[in-house]
């Protein structure tokens, strides 16, 4: 069997690092950590390589370190389901008031890519929507949706400030929402995104592209939402076919 290399201590501060960041986002760890004896026991590791991944979660804003309090957890995020299809605010409802603020919803002539997911005849209109999404107060996503036009203008006769667009489409047509296409990746935040969900520009960024249908088959929204992961986790349940 080939020889391994041992991992440098920047290499297990970053595991530690890693474990903790989850244990902070899942709730494990609510208040104060444990102190660096204990938590260098459970790792197995230094206490310098314990102060090293208490450092960079420290540079990341999930803690914050004082001689008489210990290390306090100062952020924590909220779970975002991917196993079931569901808006914003029926998911965060649980974890406090989430509203939206419309910076704009009308018609429009949709790019040619976008006609074609949501089987728009060329030349025909889209309904857009542009929305800033908020979690007690705190900006958590910013969300661009097209929707095809004849639902699309039923829902811009609804309470869009309070309500999420799923609920609404559901009660617009009559039919249930049946299937969703996603796709997750990464990206910087431009500096028109930063400024609205208050983060610096170029800070890291969820981006979540999202293509949902009605049970009958029809594609009728298609999202492109940009998600704070500093606020919140997408999280799902994977089953092997």
């Amino acid at each position: 069997m080939p020889a391994t290399e041992r991992p440098v201590r920047a290499d297990t501060a970053r595991i530690v690092a890693d474990v903790l960041r989850q244990a902070i986002h899942d709730g494990t760890y609510r208040g104060t950590l444990p102190g660096e004896d204990d938590l260098g026991e459970q790792f197995s590791v230094s206490r310098n390589t314990v102060r090293e991944a208490l450092s960079v979660l420290r540079a990341e804003g999930w803690i914050r370190r004082g001689p008489r309090v210990g290390t306090e957890v100062i952020a924590r995020t909220v779970d975002h389901g991917l196993d079931s299809l569901r808006g914003l605010r029926e998911t965060l409802s649980l974890h406090g008031e989430v509203r939206n603020r419309v910076r704009t919803a009308g018609r429009l002539a949709p790019p040619p890519i976008v006609a074609q997911k949501l089987g728009i005849p060329s030349g025909h209109e889209a309904v857009y929507l542009e929305r800033l999404r908020y979690l007690d107060g705190e900006p958590v996503s910013l969300d661009l949706t097209y929707l095809v036009a004849d639902i699309g203008d039923l829902l811009l006769e609804q309470d869009l400030e309070n309500e999420d667009v799923f609920p609404l489409i559901e009660a617009a047509t009559g039919n249930r929402l049946g299937t969703s296409e996603f796709s997750l990746s990464a990206a910087a935040a431009d500096p028109h995104t930063a400024a609205n969900l208050e983060i610096a520009s170029g800070a890291p960024l969820l981006l979540y592209e999202r293509l949902t249908h009605l049970d009958t088959g029809r594609p009728v929204d298609l999202e492109y939402i940009r998600v704070r992961p500093d606020r919140i986790t997408l999280r799902g349940t994977l089953h092997r076919d």
